[in-house]
């Protein structure tokens, strides 16, 4: 690969006054062909034993990412066609980036900031973390990626989640010191990207760090303002540049001293910077000592680290409201397919329309009055007329993919194996045939998956199933 001559020379440099990373085959590295990955759903997958039958059924070997749990190295080309990806058994993920959300360690009953989330892997796997259980705030600036982010939330099942359309500084304002945890995963120059993406050196000459720099400083500050005291965050880059990385955070920390590194000695596989280094506590993979692309990653807690929980105040803890007749008919329709665990678990919080989409509220969506809000809570479904002039509740399929498999009455479940030829022509938007063996009701609304995951809906007629699957997600 011909690298740029500025990267080429920082390196060197960097060899030279760093003598704790070895330069011998760095740049041989970026001549390597890049690693695929996939780290499964902590909120769909319960078990290692499960993880290695489906890496199994997908035709892959079992190599384990060291710093990731869930996380897998994989020879295929993940997602696109994979029934378990429509599923969102598992989110196509480069190993390197997999580090960042295990660094988090979110947990329920927190309240969670990814301030850079596009495309979703990272907030995906706080949201696993949190199991519905808190507040996770997913924010892009672009508003074309974050219809991306938009779709893998929804196809990962996560629930309890807000996604903005926002600057930093724009959150920072309207929720001051409201945050438990925050990501940062930073733009940055991109030179991790070398060998992964063509455009990359192009980008790295075009956006290098003399504008990458001041904006991710610009990030950090707008972070502080809405950390809590005894919170943290995790700021990380796909760069090599010092200066976007150790040198950037120790600036940050000359201006904020109450912060202070939290080193993960526990994390494996990685380069962990010592008391010789430039940031003690920080990490880093190469991609010539790790499995990776490069990538730096640092843990930094705002005073003495608290177990925060701040969610409490927040959440909605009534059982569902039914205010007008579009929540009605949404009920109607959830009560076809949930089974006494699914209405345990489904039907608590808020069931709220907004014209005529409505939505399962766990927390009050005004606290994000005056952001551009691009999706609050659980989509549920859309009231749709008919031509006959009647109104049907059409049900998301964000909704089935927020459910578990015991959430859904056995009557109302049909799982079908790889091998099964309805289970590739459901996802094309056909009509599939029901068969007596498969045990399920005659009329009505049913959930289509694959084994025990869910897909979506499907409207049931006799020996005919009618497709609901979104267009916009069928195989073509």
């Amino acid at each position: 690969m011909q690298l740029p001559e500025s990267f080429i020379n920082e390196m060197n440099d960097f060899f030279s006054r760093y003598k704790y990373v070895p330069r011998e085959g760095f740049y041989e590295s970026f001549d390597k062909e890049p690693l695929k990955g996939i780290r499964f759903s902590r909120s769909k997958i319960t078990s290692g034993e499960q993880e290695k039958a489906l890496l199994s059924d997908m035709n892959e070997d079992i190599t384990p990412v060291s710093w990731c749990s869930g996380g897998y190295y994989v020879n295929n080309e993940p997602g696109g066609k994979d029934p378990l990806y429509h599923a969102g058994v598992y989110y196509p993920q480069e190993p390197s980036a997999m580090l960042p959300a295990q660094v988090m360690a979110a947990k329920p009953g927190e309240i969670v900031l990814d301030l850079c989330a596009a495309p979703g892997g990272k907030a995906c796997r706080l949201g696993e973390d949190m199991r519905g259980q808190g507040i996770l705030v997913a924010n892009e600036i672009s508003f074309e990626r974050s219809k991306a982010l938009l779709r893998n939330i929804e196809r990962s099942g996560i629930k309890g989640c807000v996604i903005l359309n926002e600057t930093p500084e724009n959150i920072a304002s309207r929720l001051p010191l409201f945050f438990d945890k925050i990501l940062i995963d930073a733009p940055c120059s991109g030179e991790g990207m070398f060998r992964r993406d063509p455009g990359a050196p192009k980008s790295y000459m075009n956006y290098g760090p003399k504008v990458c720099v001041p904006l991710q400083e610009s990030i950090l500050e707008a972070a502080d303002k809405c950390l809590k005291e005894g919170g943290s965050i995790v700021y990380s880059t796909c760069t090599f540049c010092v200066n976007e990385d150790e040198n950037q955070i120790k600036r940050f920390i000359e201006r904020h001293s109450e912060y202070h590194v939290k080193a993960h000695p526990e994390i494996e596989g990685v380069t962990h910077a010592g008391e010789d280094s430039i940031l003690p506590g920080s990490m880093r993979i190469w991609p010539h000592l790790s499995e990776g692309d490069g990538h730096f990653c640092v843990h930094i807690v705002k005073g003495a680290e608290k177990d925060l929980k701040s969610a409490d105040d927040y959440l909605i803890k009534s059982e569902v409201k039914i205010k007008d007749k579009n929540v009605e008919a949404c009920m109607a329709m959830l009560d076809e397919v949930l089974s006494d665990k699914g209405r345990e678990d489904l039907l608590n919080g808020e069931f709220i329309s907004h014209g005529t989409g409505v939505f399962q509220m766990t927390f009050d969506e005004k606290l994000f009055k005056g952001l551009k809000v691009v999706k609050t809570g659980l989509y549920v479904g859309d009231i749709k007329p008919l031509k006959s002039g009647k109104k049907v509740f059409e049900p998301s399929n964000s909704i089935a993919l927020a459910l578990d498999r015991t959430e859904v009455r056995d009557d109302s479940y049909l799982g079908l194996s790889r091998d099964d030829d309805r289970l590739n022509k459901y996802l094309r938007g056909e009509t599939i045939s029901i068969l007596p063996d498969d045990g399920l009701k005659t009329s009505g609304t049913i959930i289509v998956g694959i084994g025990s995951f869910p897909l979506g809906f499907a409207k049931i007629n006799g020996q005919t199933a009618k497709n609901m699957y979104p267009k916009a997600w069928r195989l073509i």
